[in-house]
């Protein structure tokens, strides 16, 4: 498979997708809420990275940052990788990092540096815009911010996404079944998506028949323990 698969140029394709995605350490707002005392989204206890084949190739032959996921790396909950390996798309590795206190911030893999979010695809296969990771809702600060998300990361994030579709299209399956995911479990708990949209809009979908509305990102709900952070 992977011989038929388009070289990218990884280094190219992260400098193009570089900017924080606000414009201060967003961490310091969610790493007192986590028992580990890191941001959830570097805590392997959390989440767990992923890289393409070819990232995977990249990475290991320039930095010493990450390494094949073990399962073994939270110490307090240990886990057999078989499971999550198995639900990993077959053009991706799942990796484990050294830690946040020790993140080379230009070696971050696509997973990182698109986190909290992914593109969301139509039922069409339309890459809309950003759609959030709802598993995060109570542990990301972003998620309960979406108003201070950075344009340049908005950007960015557009046309990275737009650049890698055109070359490597069969992943928009993968975003696509992550789209119909979300909207099958916003529909069960009768809720609206917010999107943002690639033209610089922030939206509420409909889950049942996708369509928009605009809203004020003032007005997007709020989680956990953010509901009290301004």
């Amino acid at each position: 498979m992977s011989k038929n698969i388009p070289r990218m140029d990884i280094r190219a394709a992260y400098d193009r997708f570089d900017s924080p995605v606000v414009a201060f350490d967003c961490g310091a707002y969610c790493a007192p809420h986590n028992p580990n005392g890191k941001p959830f989204c570097c805590d392997i206890c959390h989440a767990v990275p992923s890289a393409y084949h070819q990232e995977w190739t990249y990475l290991k032959g320039n930095t010493d940052l990450w390494h094949p996921w073990r399962g073994d790396e939270c110490v307090e909950n240990p886990e057999d990788p078989a499971a999550l390996t198995g639900e990993t798309p077959v053009t991706m590795i799942l990796l484990a990092c050294l830690g946040p206190s020790s993140c080379q911030r230009e070696y971050r893999s696509f997973s990182c540096r698109q986190f909290p979010f992914f593109p969301y695809i139509t039922s069409d296969y339309g890459f809309l815009g950003l759609a959030y990771n709802w598993e995060f809702e109570d542990t990301c600060w972003v998620i309960s911010h979406l108003n201070r998300v950075s344009g340049a990361y908005w950007r960015e994030f557009v046309q990275f996404y737009d650049d890698f579709f055109s070359t490597w299209p069969h992943e928009l399956d993968h975003y696509a079944a992550r789209s119909e995911q979300m909207r099958d479990y916003f529909m069960a708990h009768k809720r609206s998506i917010p999107i943002l949209h690639r033209n610089g809009d922030y939206c509420l979908l409909r889950p049942i028949n996708e369509r928009l509305r605009p809203v004020e990102p003032e007005r997007l709900p709020q989680f956990g323990p953010y509901r009290e952070i301004g």
